[in-house]
């Protein structure tokens, strides 16, 4: 055996163990018997057919409830068995379950399963026949505690159902704790057990009742080992010297671009080219061993089939660090696997360190190294950004040269052979010049490690995940409730929660998350916002967005009008957002700036919106706002609307680090991903 579902009646009692209320019950295998045991349990009984191969029973017509006697008991069972074989005809039937017929209550779902990233993961919410089309539920990756379990209970939409809605008697949600505490236990504990669904768990005014089980066990669950990396050495990512085997004057080939791009690194560059003594004006060797000075660094262009060869020379030469831009290794298959394996085995022998393969290369910007072939390297900044695609590399570097957005470090994983996620994290955050992180991620091998490595990042410097693969297209159907509800996207955002990771949907919101996460001021000391404006429009729009984003616009008090009053013109809207009215000049802002300032105690985020007119140029409101800034340590936002009338003043805010957008609709989005990681 491996993996199979057990009976329901096996599932019952393991969940007894752990002290979760379940009915009484028996199982039947004759008519006769289920009359029987039906008169033992006492009647009502409720009926279900037993088969590994039906899961959802009711749909099998493999469900009968309501059960008052025995002869009723004695032809549920036919008629249950007939319905199971109709809808199933090579269905294994081993029975039909006989047990006490639950009152009717609130009926929730807890269901478990095995993530093959993270691990054993808990769900929990609205339960029933409806539990996929309402789909309210919550879910923790394990383990968790008690608190964690009330905060589960709490967050889904249904809660007012379970604390007691318009004159309904509240339900006992001390109990239902309890029991998903005493389910919690059981998914941790029984090592085997790697799926499982109650549902539904009826909850009452006084108790509660598991009246559905359906358990998966394996004899070989997967194992979750927090794997510890030993820190890779700063000046592996800051050579001296690289050279670049596979170096090529010829520029349709990736040699050439590789080693233009690495003419502009200060440090010594040595091309590698068994054909030619020159490269692009560089002497050129036939070997990395024939380079007569050490070699920091090696960068690898040559086909696959060569890669083992190269790798063995690189060791012998005593290059501490490779970066393999090659492909064709196990993402082409099990011969390209066995060759991917193979340079491992080498580098491991001379204790090598490969980047890649199969990846676009490194960046460090402000050392001047560029081993990518990238269009056109992007600017010194002090954001990373780690990647598993290159293409999504290239798209950003390019992006980024418009923006004017620089970098800190980039990198791309590529088959993470030998170095990944964890070593790059590591890396940048010891890394000075770092001070925000962004993640492209597609898929984590080790869950619980990045979770605690990421974590150990999060606590010093902003991180920032962007996680393709949110659609279910494509996606085998999952085979129970709980694998439905709780996909592995799911429980990747649920991961970036723990570890303090904040999540963003669109790249250009990822770069406007960490710039702001990475600015002086780091991140908002809580949610209470204030916004100063001079359009009426913006205002109201202002006030929709925030309600969207959980971004809490402040009353203000009276005392605050009255001083407002004595400045502002009689017929400002006396109200938060505040609009100074379209006339508005710097000096309106200043004074209004200086205020709030000295009330800073009030808000945690000030919010200021300005559009193009010819009462205040953007210069001037961007000025007035750097000002605002200085008088406080909370964080200020700006968000100049318009066209190239306002890239100046955007620019004044760029590089004195103000967070700032053209778009006010992102604006309290990007907050908004930020507040929901800190304050959620």
């Amino acid at each position: 055996m491996t993996r199979k579902m057990l009976s329901e009646s096996e599932g019952y009692d393991l969940l007894r163990k752990y002290g979760v209320p379940v009915p009484a019950f028996e199982s039947a295998t004759s008519p006769r018997a289920a009359g029987e045991a039906a008169e033992r349990i006492g009647f009502p009984v409720v009926m279900k057919i037993v088969s590994p191969q039906i899961v959802h029973k009711s749909d099998a017509g493999g469900v009968i409830v309501g059960v008052g006697s025995k002869d009723q008991a004695t032809a549920a069972f036919t008629k249950i068995v007939d319905s199971a074989k109709e809808y199933n005809s090579e269905a294994e039937i081993t029975g039909v379950l006989v047990e006490e017929q639950a009152a009717p209550g609130l009926e929730l779902i807890i269901g478990g399963k095995t993530d093959p990233a993270f691990g054993k993961v808990l769900t929990f919410g609205m339960g029933g026949t409806l539990v996929e089309l309402m789909k309210d539920v919550t879910l923790r990756i394990l383990p968790i505690t008690e608190e964690e379990i009330r905060c589960m209970v709490r967050e889904i939409n249904a809660y007012p159902l379970i604390a007691g809605y318009r004159g309904m008697k509240p339900r006992d949600e001390e109990g239902l704790v309890q029991a998903i505490l005493a389910v919690t236990r059981f998914f941790e504990e029984e090592e085997t057990v790697v799926e499982f669904d109650l549902n539904p768990l009826r909850l009452y005014e006084q108790g509660c009742l598991a009246v559905d089980a359906r358990v998966i066990v394996d004899d070989n669950p997967p194992k979750m080992v927090v794997e510890d990396r030993v820190e890779i050495p700063l000046e592996y990512f800051n050579p001296r010297s690289v050279a670049v085997i596979g170096a090529s004057s010829d520029s349709s080939k990736m040699g050439y671009a590789v080693l233009h791009n690495l003419l502009q690194f200060p440090g010594q560059i040595y091309p590698v080219n068994n054909k030619r003594g020159e490269v692009q004006g560089l002497k050129a060797y036939r070997s990395v061993k024939d380079i007569p000075a050490p070699v920091d660094m090696a960068v690898v262009t040559v086909p696959a089939n060569f890669v083992p060869m190269v790798i063995e020379e690189c060791g012998q030469k005593g290059i501490p660090i490779v970066v393999v831009i090659t492909a064709g290794f196990k993402e082409m298959g099990e011969t390209g696997k066995a060759l991917e394996e193979r340079i491992m085995a080498i580098a491991k022998g001379y204790g090598t360190r490969i980047i890649g393969p199969n990846c676009l290369g490194l960046i460090v910007p402000p050392r001047g190294l560029d081993t990518t072939y990238v269009h056109e390297s992007p600017k010194p900044g002090n954001i990373a950004f780690i990647s598993q695609s290159g293409a999504i590399i290239n798209t950003v570097v390019d992006w980024s040269l418009a923006e004017d957005i620089g970098f800190s470090a980039v990198v791309s994983v590529g088959n993470q052979s030998d170095l990944n996620f964890l070593d790059y994290l590591n890396w940048v955050k010891r890394d000075p010049k770092t001070k925000g992180v962004i993640l492209y991620i597609e898929e984590i091998k080790n869950g619980k490690a990045f979770m605690k490595v990421v974590e150990e990042v999060a606590r010093e410097k902003p991180v920032v995940a962007i996680k393709s693969g949110s659609s279910t297209k494509g996606q085998a159907a999952a085979s129970s409730h709980t694998g439905s509800l709780s996909g592995s996207y799911d429980v990747y955002m649920e991961a970036f929660r723990r570890s303090g990771v904040i999540p963003v949907h669109t790249l250009t919101g990822t770069f406007q998350v960490a710039e702001m996460c990475a600015s002086p001021k780091g991140y908002p000391q809580g949610k209470r916002a204030i916004v100063i404006t001079n359009a009426g429009g913006f205002a109201v729009l202002s006030s929709d967005y925030a309600e969207r984003y959980g971004i809490e616009l402040i009353d203000l008090p009276p005392a605050v009008i009255d001083e407002l009053n004595e400045f502002l013109p009689e017929f400002w809207n006396k109200n938060n957002p505040i609009d100074l009215l379209g006339d508005a000049t710097d000096k309106r802002f200043q004074k209004t700036f200086e205020l709030l300032a000295k009330h800073d105690d009030l808000w945690d985020i000030a919010f200021v919106v300005g559009f193009p007119n010819l009462v205040l140029t953007s210069e001037q409101l961007a000025n007035e706002v750097v000002r605002f800034s200085e008088q406080t340590d909370k964080m200020i936002v700006g968000t100049l609307l318009g066209g190239d009338s306002m890239q100046r003043g955007r620019k004044i805010l760029r590089d004195r680090q103000i967070p700032s957008f053209d778009e006010l609709d992102f604006t309290f989005r990007v907050m908004g991903r930020i507040l929901w990681q800190r304050f959620r």
